[in-house]
């Protein structure tokens, strides 16, 4: 086990860096002159020019550059919004829980919905059943998120007035920003109708939220189906059958444990689709998440919130990735004598 903490630290550190590396490049890669993308100022004079060269650390070579730039990301300095004026972490530390929330409902949906009808459909396998869940979860899964969420804002908002459009929570209730989760935070919320609050945030949360999950449900259907139905031709389904086992017992038994490890690590691959999707809707429903942020930074051409975000999504979608996996290795420790066996 040491061993492979050991090899994910080492993978999760060099992949940071990476990225770091990117993000870093970007300052010289947007348009214009480095030092104003990175200080949002237009040097008056030779003398300010080399007074903020020598800030930045422009006037040495990339190595020492990049160098300086690690120690600021590591101190806790991302700089500031050029448009706001605000520290660069605080505005993440804002919009980052909020994309969290929505991808962390959405996620919840899909695994309390699509796991029990996936495995549903894999057990009542090519029945006219299946074929209606199958046929149903696949044309779910051919919506694109943004069309699907119009198309809620559409029917749901404008046309039946039963939805809001846009926000986290009505202006009416002042939800101090102690968590950056809307419902932790009205929870801890003092001298407001607590149950009128929660309402309210969770009717603003139901299309946003929903826009994700039926795409992401709809994949854990066909996932959850696809690994029955392999479990299901396995030659100990066969001999548990002529034991005289019962369907039950054989479901409780061999097919639940056995199907739901496959799935694991198609849930890593699917972070990075949860996410993506959930910083999609956000623009669409206004919600003040970090995929809304990073397009208004791209409207308003806020070059350090660009780079500095790109960094923060990168290293969060990263992160989930290898604690799934990581996970995946803990509850099935027989993957790594496998996977040691192909190598």
């Amino acid at each position: 086990m040491i061993n492979v903490l050991t090899r994910y630290l080492t993978l999760f550190v060099l992949t940071l860096l990476v990225l770091a590396a990117l993000s870093f490049s970007l300052a010289y890669l947007f348009p214009g002159d480095v030092l104003t993308n990175l200080t949002g100022l237009t040097p008056q004079n030779d003398m300010q020019r080399e007074a903020l060269a020598r800030q930045y650390k422009l006037d040495q070579p990339y190595v020492v550059q990049f160098y300086h730039y690690l120690g600021q990301l590591l101190s806790g300095n991302w700089g500031h919004s050029f448009i706001s004026g605000l520290p660069l972490r605080e505005e993440i530390g804002i919009a980052m829980p909020a994309t969290i929330e929505l991808a962390t409902y959405a996620m919840l949906i899909a695994l309390i919905v699509g796991v029990p009808v996936g495995y549903y459909a894999g057990m009542r396998s090519y029945t006219p059943i299946d074929h209606t869940i199958n046929s149903v979860s696949l044309f779910s899964y051919s919506f694109p998120v943004f069309w699907l969420a119009l198309l809620f804002i559409l029917v749901f908002s404008l046309e039946l007035g039963i939805a809001p459009l846009s926000g986290r929570v009505s202006l009416l209730f002042d939800i101090p920003d102690a968590t950056g989760f809307i419902l932790l935070d009205i929870l801890l919320a003092e001298d407001i109708d607590k149950g009128l609050a929660l309402s309210d945030a969770l009717h603003h949360m139901a299309l946003p939220t929903l826009a994700i999950a039926i795409i992401t449900t709809a994949a854990m259907i066909r996932m959850t189906r696809r690994s029955v139905i392999d479990v299901l031709g396995r030659p100990y389904i066969t001999a548990a059958r002529s034991r005289g086992l019962s369907r039950w017992q054989i479901f409780s038994r061999h097919i639940v444990r056995n199907a739901l490890l496959p799935i694991l690590p198609l849930m890593a691959i699917q972070i990075t689709t949860l996410i993506t999707n959930a910083m999609i809707v956000e623009t669409l429903f206004s919600w003040p998440g970090i995929g809304n942020w990073l397009i208004q930074a791209i409207y308003q051409r806020d070059y350090p919130a660009l780079r500095v975000g790109m960094l923060a999504v990168s290293t969060l979608v990263i992160t989930l990735t290898i604690l799934v996996d990581l996970f995946n290795r803990l509850i099935d420790p027989s993957r790594e004598k496998y996977e040691r066996a192909t190598v």
